[in-house]
Order: structure tokens, then C-alpha cells, then sequence
């Protein structure tokens, strides 16, 4: 008889994934659905709950069907970088702006990597601005103060 092995920390994500999407989806009934062509406030979020589902079942199916390899050492400066970058746009946006919110934002983040040097960083997190500005506040004409009252003279 054959034994079945798995890969466990496809599996655990596959579990977190599938368990995540679950509640999300489970949050979002509390909301209107409305219909495909007139979303209500939970149409969105219960979208992105059952691809979250999703993806986490097929993570799940394919962790069963791998051999499992060692989990290598945790990524401590990518968590320490990328955690506190949405954190920081979110706490700064109003007063700093978009503008030099997200160029920050995008600056912190691309320090995740021990590879970055610091002119790519400054190049990348300036592409990201230009490129995010260009399509939010001139192409979608979003409603948002690109500099805020910090950075105001």
C-alpha cells in the first residue's frame, strides 16, 4: 500500500488561504450583494474571498500530490519591511499626500531584499509614484490630494 506524503507547508497555506477566504466570504453576506451589474458594498469582497478560497484549496490539492521539502529559514527583513509599508502609507496619506506617501511606501518595501542598493530603490520607488499617479489621478481621475497639508508651503 502506498503511503500518502505531503508537503506541510503547502499545506498549512493552503489551510491558512482556504480558512481566510472562508471567514471573509462568511463577513461579506453581512453587506448587500446587489448583482453583477449593480454591486452592493459586499459584491467586491465576497469576489476576492471565494479567489482567495480558491487559490487556497488548489494550494491545499497540489500539497498532497509534492514531496515535501525542508522549510527554509523565515525572511525576519522582509517581514520588517513589507509589514510596516501599507501601515505607513496608511497612517501618512492623508497628511503627506499620495504623492510622497507612496514613494515612502515603495522606498521601505523595496529595502525587503538584502540585493537592493539604494539607486534602485530610489529608481524603482520613483517609477511606482510616476506610474501610480499616472494612472489613479490622471487616468482614473480619483479624487485625492496628490501633496497634503505637511508638505504644503
Amino acid at each position: 500500500m502506498k503511503s500518502i506524503s505531503f508537503d506541510t507547508t503547502n499545506a498549512l497555506c493552503g489551510g491558512i488561504l482556504t480558512a481566510v477566504g472562508l471567514f471573509f466570504a462568511w463577513q461579506s453576506f453581512n453587506l448587500e450583494l446587489g448583482t453583477a451589474f449593480r454591486m452592493g458594498p459586499g459584491y467586491f469582497p465576497l469576489l476576492l474571498a471565494v479567489i482567495l478560497t480558491l487559490l487556497g484549496a488548489i494550494i491545499l490539492v497540489q500539497s498532497m500530490r509534492v514531496q515535501h521539502e525542508p522549510m527554509g529559514p523565515i525572511a525576519l527583513r522582509g517581514m520588517f519591511f513589507i509589514l510596516p509599508a501599507p501601515i505607513f502609507f496608511g497612517l501618512t496619506v492623508r497628511g503627506l499626500g499620495f504623492v510622497p506617501s507612496l514613494f515612502f511606501t515603495a522606498l521601505i518595501a523595496c529595502f525587503a531584499s538584502h540585493r537592493m542598493k539604494p539607486h534602485w530603490a530610489l529608481a524603482i520607488s520613483l517609477a511606482l509614484t510616476v506610474f501610480s499617479v499616472a494612472v489613479f489621478s490622471y487616468g482614473l481621475n480619483l479624487p485625492f490630494e496628490r501633496f497634503g497639508p505637511w508638505v504644503r508651503f
